[in-house]
């Protein structure tokens, strides 16, 4: 397989990795936290937070499936099993469940039941199809640091991948930018519904993520421009000099709102005249780029780091120590397998692919055995991740894959906790694990029902709902395509076989 690792100045795809979860270090771990509705920013306290989110879910009838074979995401497997969806959220997984008055019931019998699955690295909407100069938006190579920048400001709605990927099972996905800058920018958080604008599309109370990477992408981009970083010490220095800016733009802000106390409690004191020469303090002047890497620092924004090399994946979990932050996956992470124990440490999930090596340096130190030796530590987090619009659609072929290899060196992978790899990990990485990820009472309705086992070559999915909504049925579908850039090319492409 050829793979493409560097979009932007060559066109070419950059594998745009990781970083995980941030939280100051009094604060508690994104899986244990309800997702805020916005990553709030310096001034947060003083504007209302933009851009948010105006997903609404789609209207559901309720819907009982069952008979099936449950895999529920929280490593159990129910056979025979039921799941029931009511108002758009799971009411109840079980055998023998009762459907209300009026609900649809699917008979499932044979057939095989998951959560959505959740992809946390994908360029779908930045780098769309057709994979033009005019849609190559993933990666603002102007300057190492880009913080500034997001993602989301850039996704395509229209992009026909959004469509392949639904139709393999992916309910929930991450869009990040590339992996070309030493900090590209903030990523977001989707919910996999055709919609005309991103914010429609924008997973309600997701933390937003900040897209980091390490290694030869960087140094390569800019070295070639003869300009810092051209190595990999110029990578941290990079990194180091943004978090030290960050932190100095923070203390100005602190600074900033103590006088403002201190000038409004003065001006407030009773039985004290007013002074009226008196002028408050003036803000520092917001810089959206330190704006972010402070979000990271206090835990607000989640960070994702793209980093192959376990030597590198090391000095990063230093320099989130230095700063304060927390990482909450390092994505590809092909040699996650030797520092397995260090990442089970420190609460870092690797987002990984089953097999991808060898196709630069620093890929070079792959195994096939990487994923399931990354899930086998105490509190280990394995995630399946694509980085592709083909791979996409296949994510649970990929734990096939990597949950195979695991059990053939011998380790105890079952179909149960591989399906964690594909569903509550990558919930656990973006923040959203407490409202989806597992087929629990109480979490959306993001549901799938397989033809077959879905760790089989020859699964398909054969339903998705999210919200409790059907969105795609493989047995009807759709008239037109739901991307508006495809309509009328099913009617051409049929006139042209005639």
């Amino acid at each position: 397989m050829q793979h493409k690792h560097v979009r932007g100045a060559s066109r070419r795809h950059v594998i745009t990795p990781l970083l995980g979860v941030l939280l100051t270090a009094c604060a508690t771990a994104p899986q244990s936290q309800a997702p805020t509705q916005q990553a709030t920013t310096a001034t947060a306290a003083a504007t209302p937070a933009p851009y948010t989110s105006t997903y609404k879910a789609p209207a559901s009838q309720a819907t009982l499936i069952r008979g099936a074979t449950i895999l529920t995401g929280t490593g159990a497997r129910i056979d025979g099993g039921d799941v029931l969806i009511v108002d758009g959220k799971i009411a109840g997984v079980g055998n023998q469940l009762s459907a209300p008055a009026g609900a649809i019931v699917i008979d499932a019998n044979g057939r095989w039941v998951t959560p959505g699955l959740i992809d946390v690295h994908s360029h779908l909407g930045v780098y769309p199809s057709p994979g033009v100069d005019a849609h190559s938006d993933g990666n603002e190579m102007v300057d190492p640091v880009t913080a500034q920048a997001w993602a989301e400001h850039a996704v395509w709605p229209q992009d026909p991948g959004f469509q392949t990927a639904l139709e393999g099972g992916v309910t929930s996905l991450q869009i990040l930018p590339g992996s070309g800058n030493l900090i590209g920018g903030r990523g977001v958080t989707l919910k996999n519904v055709h919609a005309t604008t991103y914010q429609a599309m924008k997973f309600p109370g997701a933390p937003q993520g900040l897209k980091m990477a390490c290694g030869e992408n960087p140094k390569n981009v800019y070295g070639h421009k003869g300009q810092a970083p051209m190595t990999r010490m110029g990578n941290v220095a990079g990194y180091r000099q943004a978090f030290a800016d960050a932190q100095a733009y923070r203390e100005e802000w602190n600074k900033y709102r103590r006088e403002l106390a201190e000038y409004e409690k003065k001006q407030q004191q009773p039985g004290k005249k007013k002074d009226e020469e008196a002028k408050p303090p003036s803000p520092p002047k917001r810089d959206l780029k330190s704006e972010t890497l402070v979000g990271a620092m206090d835990g607000e924004i989640l960070v994702h780091i793209h980093c192959y090399r376990a030597d590198e994946m090391a000095i990063m979990v230093d320099l989130a120590k230095e700063f304060g932050f927390k990482i909450a996956a390092f994505h590809h992470a092909v040699e996650a397998y030797k520092i397995a124990d260090l990442l089970a440490q420190n609460n870092i999930c690797g987002a990984e692919w089953a097999d991808w090596w060898g196709f630069k340096m620093e890929a070079f130190d792959g195994v096939m055995e990487n994923l399931a030796l990354t899930d086998m530590p105490k509190n280990g987090c394995a995630v399946v991740h694509s980085d592709s619009a083909e791979g996409i659609q296949r994510l649970n072929q990929e734990a096939a894959k990597a949950m195979t290899r695991g059990v053939r060196m011998g380790l105890d992978i079952s179909r149960e906790h591989a399906m964690k790899w594909l569903t509550l990990n990558p919930a656990k990485a973006l923040g959203i694990d407490k409202v989806t990820g597992t087929l629990e009472a109480g979490k959306m309705g993001d549901v799938v029902i397989w033809n077959s086992d879905p760790f089989s070559v020859y699964a398909l999915a054969e339903q998705v709902f999210i919200d409790g909504a059907l969105v795609y049925d493989r047995a009807n579908p759709p008239a037109k395509p739901s991307s508006d850039f495809l309509l009328g090319q099913y009617e051409t492409a049929k006139g042209s076989a005639q």
